[in-house]
C-alpha cells in the first residue's frame, strides 16, 4: 500500500479545499439525504489555512441566521462559482461533521465551530 509523505498530503488537502475559493467565498450546505438544502453557511473568502501534517483548518464560517430547516444527512462544499467540491456525512458522532443535533427547524441558527480536512496517509 502506498504511503503519502507529510509534504504530499498537505499539497493533495491545499488543492482540495483552496477549489472552495474559485469565483468567490464557497459555502458550506447541510441537506436532507435527498439534497434537499436545510442550512446554508457561507466560508471566508480564503476558505481554509495552509494544510499542516495533512491537515486544513477552516477560517471562520458565517451561520445561517434563517435556515431552511429538516433533518441534515450531508453536507456539500461548493466554491464560490457553485461547484460541488466535497460531500460528508452528518450525524451527532461518528460522522465526517458532527452536529449537536441533526434536526434543524426553520428559522434556526445553524453554525460551525471548527471544520477540517485531512488527507490520510494511505
Amino acid at each position: 500500500m502506498a504511503i503519502l509523505e507529510t509534504a504530499t498530503r498537505n499539497a493533495a488537502a491545499d488543492a482540495v479545499v483552496d477549489l472552495i475559493d474559485v469565483g468567490g467565498a464557497g459555502t458550506l450546505v447541510f441537506q436532507t439525504a435527498t439534497d434537499a438544502a436545510v442550512a446554508t453557511l457561507t466560508f471566508s473568502a480564503t476558505a481554509f489555512g495552509a494544510a499542516t501534517g495533512g491537515v486544513s483548518t477552516a477560517a471562520s464560517i458565517t451561520s445561517d441566521t434563517n435556515a431552511t430547516g429538516g433533518t441534515a444527512a450531508q453536507a456539500s462544499f461548493y466554491s464560490g462559482g457553485a461547484t460541488k467540491i466535497l460531500e460528508a456525512t452528518v450525524s451527532t458522532t461518528g460522522a465526517e461533521i458532527n452536529l449537536s443535533s441533526t434536526t434543524i427547524g426553520a428559522g434556526d441558527t445553524v453554525s460551525v465551530s471548527s471544520l477540517t480536512v485531512t488527507m490520510p496517509a494511505s
